[in-house]
């Protein structure tokens, strides 16, 4: 496929979803992600193994990609997503997933998808409890329609304090993936907000 999907967080959600976009043969791949390999990450961020502990995930994830499928191209971004960089790394994907675990980049991704006009999946886990969306610009409601504003500070734990199940980051990451298959292949519906 000639199709370029960005992912945003090489964690526990763009793991598994980079895994299965690779072994469908997605032409171009993006990750960004500023964040090493830790050893309490491998639980539930399986495309890392313990001889990559200490890695740059967007690496380590690039090396896990090209084994699977030596065909797609993977772009790395060690970097955190923000303000000031964000238009400039979707700017050339045709799909971007959200694989970030704090509410002020998923906040960032959306408005910056949305002002570029890119389609996109947000997702999010806590627990054994997991949420997506897709989001198509001007045809679907956006994470801001649904959620107008970032909740107060340490209202809601993140994952890392709360805790999240390994095979929740699986499904609901394969979920991303195949909303990226859909919307490349022009197949199927996309998901609805499920939580």
């Amino acid at each position: 496929m000639g199709a370029k999907v960005l992912i945003i967080g090489a964690g526990g959600l763009g793991a598994p979803a980079a895994l299965y976009l690779a072994a469908a043969g997605v032409g171009t791949i993006g990750i960004a992600d500023a964040d090493t390999v830790d050893l309490s990450n491998l639980q539930r961020q399986v495309i890392h193994t313990t001889a990559d502990v200490g890695k740059k995930k967007a690496e380590s994830a690039a090396e896990t990609m090209r084994a699977i499928n030596p065909d797609v191209k993977v772009n790395t971004y060690y970097t955190f997503v923000n303000s000031s960089n964000i238009l400039d790394l979707i700017k050339d994907y045709d799909f971007v997933i959200d694989g970030t675990d704090n509410f002020p980049a998923k906040f960032l991704i959306n408005d910056a998808c949305v002002m570029a006009q890119k389609p996109f999946s947000h997702a999010g886990i806590i627990r054994f409890k997991g949420q997506l969306t897709t989001v198509i610009p001007g045809q679907s409601p956006c994470y801001r329609c649904i959620f107008k504003e970032p909740p107060p500070k340490d209202a809601v734990p993140t994952c890392r304090q709360a805790g999240g199940i390994g095979a929740m980051g699986g499904v609901i990451g394969s979920l991303q993936a195949m909303e990226a298959i859909k919307y490349i292949t022009g197949w199927g519906s996309f998901l609805p907000v499920i939580f």
